[in-house]
């Protein structure tokens, strides 16, 4: 996508115009030295688009914007961030010396803090943290970083969903912590309910929607609860100022889990705070003066009483917090501050240094100083939050970034089938944030997992007692049936030659007498217990000896030599037989995974419509199997007539000109039936669906492989459509 030149130069320009005036009233030196900044960033940037269309500038244009309105920082900051936009993007050195020792200090932090791959932090906090702090010498580079990320999760509705989970999960787990430890508390509360919105999608719109059709009831309350706290304000000549804020949906849904109760049992969904205009020497005083006068109102639920005006936080916050009840037994929360302390409650340690008053260790430095302290001595537990997103979901890592969501629960080998069912099949563990790890362990949010493999490794059947993944159950017992199946084909062959060397003409029916004395469903599981060793020859002579003396049927069973090839295919009223000619006949072909020849099938007795074939690894195998293995028949495909079967397959890669016809060409020369293709294309990449037909599963391995042979082409893959 392009932007034409003369427009881009008027966007950038209206555009700057529009945040100088938001900045106010500018030295001429800091205007002088935004304007060089800027016009560095606008060249550098012009061929860059946002995810939304808009030029990448635009981005750089909203971070200043929030460095300079909401964190309350200087124009020094807002020259840095410029400049290191243009750097990491540009292609040639820029050099910024004549910008002075102070912004150089803060673009190369900047720079630093760009290139850290959080890939190899294990996205666990205290590494991120401690690599923040290594690369911030100067903390401005933090709080830039995270006025950069505040912007992003802004925008984030025109990413694409794999990034908005990526950048959700990083903000909940890194970002929103940090913004906590800086005491940057209405920061924080934005970046996690901006992450709620994208982490548990279905929570968030359910706790907003109760929100909004409650706010007139709300509104109502809060008029009548503040009527006697204000005429007593009023008497006490007070200047003051009172805001009601609702709190954030993440918030709200949070106190829902940790108090195990429903949205309307939550009392304290809004909270009242009384902001006092007054002198710096008699704050405390007037502070405690306003909380008397709610008190002798309202009656105060000591429990939840905090003093952090005698005692501030770390970070510099201070505030009385109180919860009151009303006669009818509403609960409120309610925060009593003066104008300073409320705007460093609202823009952190930064407001310090604004307020004449207040002693002189508040000076730039000290704050500076003191968000260095914050950085590297505030511990804070980083995955608690992001646990409590969604009880039923985990969001774990492969180690070159990729997310993986999984249910809660997830094992290891559930990670393992999720990546590939090869890796799965073959997992002998793996290494979780770097340390070794069982196919058993369960996994949590943020956990970075290497699956380790051997070739000598298969599916067991008590894998199914620990994995919780449709996926993994499916593929476990696919792989097992498929075994079965061997070891039954095996079992059947040998059985008959014995049988027949043993010159008993009743096949049949010792079939059924053994499978009846093993207490088995049918000669199947005979034919497997005999084919994996489970039952041992020796045995079953033993066994038939026995039936067939307590019948008074005693052949001699003699060993003789084999002198007929053993018939090895099984009987075919075992199974359904499937082939291309399904007209008028009760089965069919289930939609929901298009199964074709060659794949492992079963039939399923369906109430209206028949026998609907699936193939064995199709997303509803495990349920029809689990709960309704009564309707479920074995069927396979017949060996000597070829059908005619459409797939759908999906291929991804670089969208380079002829690319189409290369693949077209492609299927022609190898007689692909085409029947449909439809191509998009985005940021040099195109993804299309291709739905042909064909005969076989073979022949389709066939075609994938074709077309993974075109230059260009980075995944081809069947897909259910």
């Amino acid at each position: 996508m392009e932007l034409h030149e003369n427009k881009y130069k008027e966007y950038t320009t209206s555009e700057f115009s529009k945040f100088t005036n938001v900045c106010g009233t500018l030295a001429s030196k800091d205007l002088s030295l935004l304007e060089k900044s800027f016009d560095i960033a606008a060249n550098v940037l012009s061929c860059y688009i946002r995810e939304n269309g808009k030029p990448f500038i635009s981005h750089a244009i909203e971070v200043a914007k929030i460095i300079i309105t909401e964190l309350g920082m200087s124009s020094t900051s807002v020259v840095a961030m410029f400049l290191h936009e243009a750097i990491s993007k540009s292609e040639t050195e820029i050099d910024i010396k004549h910008f002075g020792d102070d912004i150089q200090r803060i673009v190369e932090g900047l720079n630093k803090i760009s290139k850290i791959d959080i890939k190899t932090t294990s996205l666990q906090a205290d590494n991120f943290r401690k690599l923040i702090v290594s690369y911030s010498s100067d903390p401005r580079v933090t709080l830039i970083k995270l006025a950069d990320r505040l912007e992003i999760m802004r925008s984030l509705s025109f990413f694409t969903p794999i990034k908005q989970m990526q950048k959700a999960t990083e903000t909940m787990l890194l970002y929103a912590p940090l913004s906590h430890q800086l005491g940057l508390y209405n920061l924080k509360g934005e970046l996690e309910n901006l992450a709620f919105k994208y982490l548990d999608s279905s929570a968030y719109r359910m706790v907003t929607n109760k929100l909004k059709s409650t706010t007139a009831e709300r509104e109502k309350f809060v008029e009548d609860f503040l009527i006697p706290i204000e005429n007593e304000l009023k008497k006490n000549n007070f200047k003051y100022e009172i805001k009601s804020r609702t709190k954030t949906a993440y918030s709200v849904w949070r106190k829902m889990q940790t108090q195990q109760v429903n949205f309307e049992s939550v009392y304290d969904v809004f909270a009242i705070r009384i902001i006092l205009d007054t002198e710096f020497e008699n704050e405390k005083s007037d502070c405690w003066a306003a909380y008397s006068i709610v008190a002798n109102i309202y009656e105060p639920d000591t429990r939840r009483f905090r003093d952090w005006v005698s005692r501030p936080k770390i970070t510099g916050y201070e505030s009385l917090h109180t919860t009151v009840s009303t006669a009818d037994g509403k609960f409120v929360e309610v925060q009593i501050r003066t104008r300073r302390m409320d705007e460093i409650a609202e823009k952190g340690a930064a407001a310090h240094w604004k307020y004449k008053g207040v002693k002189q260790e508040h000076s730039v430095q000290d704050w500076l100083d003191n968000v260095r302290s914050l950085l590297e001595t505030s511990q804070i537990e980083t995955t608690e939050n992001i646990n409590k997103i969604s009880q039923t979901e985990i969001f774990v890592f492969t180690p070159t970034g990729d997310l993986r969501r999984l249910p809660n629960g997830a094992t290891v080998l559930d990670f393992a089938f999720d990546i590939h069912t090869n890796i799965g099949a073959h997992c002998v563990g793996a290494r979780v944030n770097g340390k070794n790890a069982t196919i058993r362990e369960k996994l949590k949010t943020g956990d970075t997992v290497e699956v380790l493999t051997s070739k000598n490794q298969t599916p067991k059947a008590d894998w199914l007692n620990f994995i919780v993944t449709s996926k993994a159950k499916s593929r476990v017992r696919a792989n097992l049936n498929e075994e079965e199946a061997k070891h039954a084909r095996l079992g059947k062959e040998i059985i008959e030659r014995r049988l027949k060397n043993w010159k008993l003409s009743t096949f049949e029916e010792a079939i059924t007498a053994l499978t009846k004395y093993y207490k088995l469903k049918q000669g199947a599981d005979f034919y497997a217990m005999l084919g994996s060793e489970k039952i041992s020859f020796p045995e079953v002579k033993d066994v038939l000896q026995k039936l067939y003396a307590e019948s008074e049927k005693k052949p001699d069973i003699i060993e003789t030599k084999q002198t007929e090839k053993p018939k090895t295919s099984l009987r075919q009223s075992e199974y359904l037989i499937i082939d291309e000619r399904l007209s008028g006949l009760s089965y069919h072909l289930a939609k929901c995974c298009n199964p074709i020849k060659g794949d492992d099938i079963f039939g399923f007795v369906t109430i209206n419509s028949g026998i609907t074939i699936h193939s064995i690894t199709c997303q509803n195998a495990t349920r029809l199997l689990d709960k309704y293995s009564y309707r479920v028949i074995k069927a396979k495909w017949r060996d000597e007539n070829e059908g005619s079967f459409l797939t759908t397959i999906k291929i991804v890669g670089n969208d380079e000109i002829g690319m189409l016809n290369k693949i077209t060409e492609t299927l022609q020369k190898i007689n692909a039936s085409i029947r449909s293709i439809n191509i998009s294309s985005q940021k040099g990449v195109f993804e299309g669906k291709i739905q042909i037909s064909v005969s076989s599963a073979k022949f389709l391995e066939h075609i994938l492989h074709r077309l993974m042979q075109i230059k260009g082409i980075d995944k081809v893959q069947r897909i259910n459509q």
